[in-house]
């Protein structure tokens, strides 16, 4: 009886805790399109702006306070994955098909700069730069409405060619795809 109770007082303690937690506050998203008969996917975390607008991108915003700043995970918790099952031209960046983590440098608020890196299933926050593959321009523009949550979007414009594109808040880049 004694053990019964133990086991419905842990039961209900655990029941209360995973009921408080919610959503998580920075849902994993993916993106994914076919360019040139080829999958390429990015997995990422999306986090709001919730109520930030305006605070997150400033010298003095959110993202200032991650250890790596100006180097940025380019979304939330884990790092944000890129997959490609062919080799990419990424605005003139060779890119061989397989795995990378992406990052983007924000120190120019107008002409970021993406970072392919080759080092995967790290934290976010961990970034290596003697792991980068390369770098890109990463041109901003002012998202045309407040885009709440992070997104990536991803679109083929035919004859292998697509574009790849990070916007949130009120900021938008986007890059030049090429398949081989």
């Amino acid at each position: 009886m004694k053990r019964l109770l133990v086991c419905t007082g842990l039961l209900i303690a655990a029941t209360t805790l995973f009921a408080q937690q919610g959503p998580p506050k920075s849902p994993p998203a993916t993106e994914s399109a076919t360019v040139g008969g080829k999958a390429i996917t990015i997995a990422y975390s999306s986090p709001g702006v919730k109520g930030r607008a305006g605070q997150i991108f400033t010298k003095d915003g959110l993202i200032s306070h991650n250890p790596h700043y100006p180097v940025w995970r380019a979304g939330a918790n884990t790092a944000t994955k890129l997959h490609t099952d062919a080799d990419l031209e990424i605005a003139g960046l060779a890119v061989p098909k397989g795995d990378y983590t992406l990052f983007v440098d924000i120190s120019d608020p107008d002409n970021w700069t993406l970072i392919v890196n080759k080092q995967t299933g790290q934290w976010g926050l961990s970034y290596d730069a003697a792991q980068d593959l390369g770098k890109v321009k990463f041109p901003t523009t002012s998202a045309p409405t407040l885009v709440e949550n992070l997104k990536y979007t991803l679109k083929d414009l035919g004859g292998n060619n697509g574009t790849l594109t990070l916007a949130w808040e009120n900021k938008s880049a986007t890059v030049t795809l090429k398949v081989h």
